[in-house]
């Protein structure tokens, strides 16, 4: 994606991926500071990455979570342009409150600021019915931190639903359950699942299949993409079309 919209605007740039274990994180966002790059932070980074990139967003700060940094004066820099794709997502998909969110984690604070900023109602998922009460709890200081009002949050014990977001990697491996038991999302209207794959995601066609409004992770790749391809090369638009494009074909069945 990155690449396609290098090449299409004639940049001197390449994007290139590094699988990167957590404990080698510090030594290597240092490395990036150091060759003046910029990138993107994926799982299992996001929420570590807010502690190392020193200037950080008002965005990231709040959400504890950056996906995308920058070298600005050797010093590096962070956002969370995953609200953004989000948003962006979810409104194309025409995303009613509540939304039952499944997940605590990094794209699930994302989540979260797309939410607070539409003023939707949340339903918070989670195995560990404590980790979904804190996190709830959380979403309380996130909406105070962005200046926002605070939504209406609860954990999920099975209220209605208009919205379901999976912001679990489950869906990521070809052979992953489901993120939740059909019963629990069958009566809502729509639902965007955060993870992709070649071929789309399991739970998006089940989705489609029951009548529901549905999209996997790709659309919100592009949006987020976009966004943080504009904080790598300030002042130049990003060409969604290109973009778009270059996932479409990785993605194809």
């Amino acid at each position: 994606m990155h690449n396609a919209a290098i090449a299409a605007l004639g940049l001197d740039a390449v994007y290139v991926a590094f699988r990167v274990a957590p404990t080698a994180l510090p030594t290597m966002l240092e490395a990036c500071a150091a060759a003046g790059m910029g990138g993107n932070l994926t799982v299992p980074h996001k929420q570590a990455g807010a502690d190392r990139v020193p200037h950080l967003t008002p965005l990231a700060r709040a959400l504890g979570a950056v996906n995308t940094f920058w070298t600005d004066a050797g010093a590096l820099h962070g956002d969370n342009t995953d609200v953004a794709g989000i948003g962006e997502a979810l409104d194309a998909l025409g995303a009613e409150p509540p939304w039952l969110l499944c997940g605590t984690g990094g794209s699930a604070r994302a989540t979260v600021a797309a939410a607070l900023r539409r003023g939707a109602a949340l339903l918070i998922r989670s195995r560990d019915p404590g980790r979904a009460a804190a996190f709830a709890a959380w979403t309380v200081e996130a909406a105070a931190a962005l200046g926002l009002a605070p939504v209406e949050v609860a954990s999920d014990e099975g209220q209605a639903a208009r919205t379901v977001v999976n912001a679990t990697p489950q869906g990521l491996a070809g052979g992953d359950p489901p993120p939740l038991p059909a019963a629990r999302w069958r009566g809502a209207h729509a639902a965007l699942d955060l993870t992709y794959r070649p071929g789309g995601t399991a739970w998006t066609r089940a989705c489609r299949e029951a009548g529901l409004r549905a999209s996997d992770g790709g659309a919100v790749l592009v949006a987020q993409g976009a966004h943080a391809f504009e904080r790598f090369f300030p002042g130049t638009p990003a060409p969604r079309d290109v973009m778009t494009a270059a996932v479409a074909r990785f993605l194809a069945p």
